[in-house]
């Protein structure tokens, strides 16, 4: 009964839609045969035709474009709502820290890309992950899908950040298997390596209550660390291969780079940012930007920083990068801890740089 009354409702829906055309063409074979001034053959006559049947044509043509406008907006709108389910917008704050984060699609039109962020409070610490997929645009939205999901997932259940990565791992050689099964049914029996060009760089990091930073990066651009007036790499070890191609090592080395203090700044980004171009094909300078930032800006505020890079890289690649973009800025704005009696209006160094929390803190979006 409900599926009758679905299609008895379709029907209804297209035969409005066909009503208008059906009109407008009624009425210019009305015209055509009935009207005495059709009949004629005068110069008069055949531009009164003529115009009648420009009328006709005129609207049928809004018409149709009025339809495709609609059916355009929808798609648009389910789209979106898709991609904002892949790629959620960031809480403003999470345990303590400033989250500011944005995403340029290549593609026009697409909202999301190949480049996948995320930051989830877990019991062991606030951890996030930030990757980029081969390629760009609606073609890697599947592979940064499958990597999300399994990231959301492992974060709460292990408690070492290799684990996280190994999860990773099979979730994205699981992805590659079935994608190789959709694109070729025939092929028999599944290939050792499916899609052997496909490839995801990924950085974990995790930061702890203390701001102690724990670190493992697959081929990805290490992030910056904003501290005072300061803008130098997290680290400088040489980063594990991609995730695809090679499997991981039997064991994996965590970096332990510090601790995030309070009032400084880490800025993770994908190779889309440092990778772009202007004209004449010189590579966006994002180390200077960022330090030109902290010079406009006593205190590294994630929002203004991320603003600024983006106003920046725009304008290096005249609004038009080749490749997605992916910025993530977080700043540790926890209180920090003093020895028994001490003062809080002791505190010295990046520690008294630390800005209070944000009355009313925007969400994070996509650009």
């Amino acid at each position: 009964m409900i599926r009758i009354r679905a299609r008895a409702s379709l029907f209804r829906k297209r035969l409005l839609a066909l009503g208008l055309p059906l009109a407008w063409g009624g009425a210019a074979v009305t015209y055509k045969l009935a009207c005495p001034i059709a009949q004629q053959n005068g110069l008069g006559a055949r531009i009164v035709s003529s115009a009648v049947f420009f009328a006709v044509g005129t609207g049928l043509v809004l018409h149709v474009r009025h339809a495709l406008l609609r059916e355009l907006r929808q798609a648009r709108k389910v789209a979106g709502a898709a991609q904002s389910v892949l790629l959620r917008p960031l809480p403003p704050r999470v345990e303590g820290l400033n989250v500011a984060a944005a995403q340029l699609s290549a593609d026009r039109g697409a909202a999301i890309g190949g480049d996948l962020y995320e930051v989830i409070a877990t019991e062991h610490g606030v951890r996030v992950v930030m990757g980029d997929v081969r390629g760009h645009g609606i073609g890697a939205i599947a592979t940064a899908a499958a990597v999300l999901g399994s990231f959301r997932e492992a974060v709460h259940d292990e408690p070492e950040l290799g684990g996280v990565l190994r999860r990773l791992e099979r979730a994205l050689a699981r992805h590659l298997r079935e994608r190789a099964r959709a694109e070729h049914p025939s092929a028999g029996a599944e290939p050792e390596h499916p899609v052997a060009e496909e490839f995801v760089t990924v950085l974990l990091l995790e930061i702890r209550p203390d701001g102690e930073l724990r670190v493992l990066n697959c081929g990805h651009p290490w992030p910056y660390r904003l501290s005072g007036p300061r803008v130098e790499p997290l680290a400088r070890a040489d980063p594990l291969p991609p995730l695809g191609p090679f499997p991981l090592p039997p064991e994996l080395d965590t970096e332990h780079c510090g601790r995030l203090l309070p009032g400084e700044t880490l800025f993770l980004h994908t190779d889309g940012a440092e990778d772009a171009r202007d004209s004449r094909g010189r590579f966006f300078p994002l180390g200077e930007v960022l330090a030109q930032c902290l010079r406009d800006d006593s205190v590294a505020i994630p929002q203004a920083v991320l603003a600024s890079a983006f106003t920046a890289l725009l304008r290096h690649t005249a609004g038009a990068p080749q490749d997605d973009v992916a910025l993530l800025v977080l700043t540790n704005e926890r209180q920090p801890r003093h020895p028994q009696g001490a003062r809080g209006d002791d505190i010295s160094g990046s520690a008294a740089r630390a800005r209070p929390a944000t009355a009313h803190p925007q969400p994070t979006t996509h650009l």
